[in-house]
């Protein structure tokens, strides 16, 4: 095995964590049994990882360690630590993978991962995700129509871990070579399907008073920190990907290019979407849109920054600035007070 550095950015989970898993597997055809550490720089001194990667084990024949948020590490010191393990690692055995949610990492640790073992997910364009469903579907024994792959997308997170998670259900429901259609989405994914920031917006977007639409979501809220995929940059990565669509919409209406073609080349392609967004785009005006998504941002960093001790608070106040005060901060509304 050549540099065994690997960077791997960007926000389609799912992608990202096959190609976590193919460095992982290429290590076991190599070497045979594998020891697996997972740690977050923001948590774990990099110090400690990179004893780790120099030590190896003494009961397995290979390493490898995963490093997420890897944006955090900036300081010179570890990003020299890292570099001097490099440069002595050569074709050992152990590999360090190093992972974040944004599109880039600092400079320096960048530039010590060979162009070949770094890719950015990005998030799928508008028109690959239903062909990815029905492909999908199909390579394990399924079909299913564009009406009823639109309904799943309207109700799941529209990265590739989520739709799999999601989708593996009906496997589990209905015979090989079964037509999925928009009633057994309604049935399976309505009435079982677990709370996500897209339940989340959908709370926050409902036709409810401002007042009940805050309960609900922080309900909602509650459930999803409740449930394993309870990752706060997760939550707020699909909460982003909400608002970011909004803008768009708003972009669109202000355009004049809200008629159906229009609005399905750009995702909207559903009664149940158009419906959403038309509402939403009601409640939330273009400027506090962005203005959301910069409190989301804002957030984001906080959390990143501070670690778990303030994650519920921030979350929180997230979801209140964003349906109680429509994307202005605590702190600008109690100066304006």
């Amino acid at each position: 095995m050549d540099c065994p550095i690997y960077l791997y950015t960007g926000p389609e989970f799912g992608e990202r964590n096959d190609a976590v898993f193919a460095v992982k597997e290429a290590m076991r055809k190599a070497h045979g049994a594998l020891d697996e550490y997972l740690f977050y720089a923001n948590e774990t001194p990099v110090s400690e990882i990179v004893t780790i990667l120099q030590s190896g084990s003494l009961f397995t024949n290979a390493t490898c360690v995963v490093v997420r948020s890897a944006e955090s590490i900036k300081k010179k010191e570890d990003v020299g630590a890292i570099s001097a393990w490099v440069k002595t690692a050569g074709e050992g055995t152990s590999a360090l993978v190093l992972v974040s949610d944004e599109i880039a990492v600092d400079t320096k640790l960048e530039k010590l991962v060979p162009t070949a073992h770094k890719k950015i997910f990005w998030e799928m364009f508008e028109d690959r995700k239903v062909p990815w469903l029905i492909n999908f579907f199909g390579k394990n024994g399924y079909r299913i129509g564009e009406e009823a792959a639109e309904d799943i997308l309207d109700m799941i997170e529209n990265n590739t871990q989520a739709l799999r998670s999601e989708c593996a259900r009906f496997f589990l429901l209905f015979p090989k070579s079964h037509e999925i259609t928009s009633a057994d989405v309604e049935a399976v994914l309505s009435h079982n399907r677990a709370e996500s920031a897209f339940t989340l917006f959908a709370a926050m977007a409902s036709s409810e008073s401002a007042s009940r639409r805050f309960e609900l979501s922080l309900d909602v809220l509650q459930k999803i920190r409740l449930s394993k995929d309870s990752s706060p940059v997760m939550i707020l990565a699909g909460l982003a990907s909400c608002f970011r669509r909004l803008a768009l919409w708003h972009a669109l209406a202000s355009s004049g290019q809200s008629d159906d073609f229009t609005l399905k080349t750009h995702g909207f392609s559903s009664k149940k979407a158009k419906a959403q967004y038309s509402r939403a785009s009601s409640i939330w005006t273009a400027g506090q849109t962005a203005a959301i998504l910069a409190g989301i941002a804002a957030a984001d960093m906080e959390i990143r920054s501070s670690g778990a001790l303030f994650e519920d608070v921030l979350l929180q106040r997230v979801v209140y600035e964003t349906v109680v005060k429509k994307g202005a901060s605590c702190a600008a509304y109690e100066s304006a007070v």
